[in-house]
């Protein structure tokens, strides 16, 4: 049993994480919480148990801490998680801060579990979005990826409360206060900061963390990412092209088979992933799968997942009971 820290427990992930350490059964001995300042004293549950909240300092080195699982952003996560991982804990951190340092790991177990050594203590969780898309793109990695185009429809979960806010504030009639503009009866083709050349710096995480999941560094990878007015749960449509020959057929038989992917793709009865079959659930939906009618080789693969578990709660959770069950901490 293991000492087991969630760090930003008081926000939309860190909460998921308390929860899905007791659903996953994780080998939890002792759990501590902890957040800002002003979050110190207040109390979470896990498993039952009042927990207080621990204000976040440099004393958490002396707090005897197995495992850190980080929700807390990128700027705790470069303060803290280097600290930690420094005096022995095992940390995973969910943040976009760790995720491109080459020698960093960049972890979804059902894709890439050879990435963890038993010497690697600091280990990055990848963005949402991209952790569905290689989960449904696992099974195909045998045919030789030569290119992948994605276009994404994402919940405002994956902006955080305040992004559930705003959707609320707007079916009230109220301007937004997250979004630039209203998200209820909208899209956004925009999430995160626009860069120079016109991609947001959401869509290069999904080109930049793909080719290092896959270990294909020169891999051509394209994004477009687009917030809808969905509650939870994003949607990734992926357009892949092969190096092989293929078939719908066979494409749906490596899906079948695959871990953490669920088939749902029969269109003569209307069943196709939705954001409300994946919410809830830590698997990977896919579907509407068809082949390109203009590029040789090509298909369409459509997939859903709850993106604050197996976006990010959840995930995080398995990478850390992987490496556990792979040499460190034994």
């Amino acid at each position: 049993m293991y000492h087991v820290a969630v760090i930003g427990a008081t926000g939309a992930v860190g909460q998921k994480m308390l929860q899905v350490l007791k659903e996953l059964d994780f080998p939890v001995g002792q759990l501590s919480a902890y957040a800002s300042e002003r979050s110190a004293g207040k109390i979470v549950s896990f498993n039952g148990t009042d927990v207080t909240i621990t204000a976040l300092s440099e004393d958490i080195i002396h707090h005897g801490i197995d495992v850190a699982l980080f929700a807390a952003g990128g700027a705790i996560s470069e303060q803290y998680a280097p600290l930690l991982a420094e005096h022995g804990t095992l940390v995973v951190d969910n943040s976009s801060a760790f995720r491109m340092q080459e020698t960093i790991p960049l972890v979804v177990p059902e894709v890439n579990p050879e990435a963890v050594s038993s010497t690697d203590r600091l280990i990055a969780n990848p963005n949402c979005s991209t952790i569905q898309s290689v989960v449904a793109l696992a099974p195909l990695k045998h045919l030789g990826f030569e290119r992948i185009t994605y276009t994404t429809y994402q919940a405002v979960s994956g902006s955080g409360q305040k992004g559930i806010e705003d959707l609320a504030r707007g079916s009230r009639g109220e301007e937004p206060v997250n979004y630039p503009h209203p998200i209820h009866d909208n899209i956004l083709p925009h999430i995160d900061v626009f860069l120079e050349d016109g991609y947001t710096k959401e869509e290069q995480k999904m080109i930049d963390e793909t080719r290092k999941i896959f270990n294909q560094p020169n891999l051509p990878v394209s994004a477009t990412c687009v917030r809808v007015p969905v509650t939870n749960s994003h949607s990734v449509a992926i357009n892949v092209t092969f190096s092989n020959e293929t078939t719908v057929e066979a494409i749906r038989t490596a899906l079948a088979d695959a871990p953490g992917v669920v088939l749902v793709d029969d269109v003569s009865r209307n069943q196709y992933p939705m954001p409300l079959d994946a919410s809830g659930t830590d698997e990977v939906y896919v579907g509407r799968i068809r082949q390109d009618q203009t590029l040789a080789n090509t298909f369409h693969l459509w997939c859903v997942a709850d993106n604050i578990r197996k976006g990010a709660a959840s995930n995080a959770v398995q990478v850390a009971r992987h490496a556990l069950e792979n040499g460190i901490h034994s």
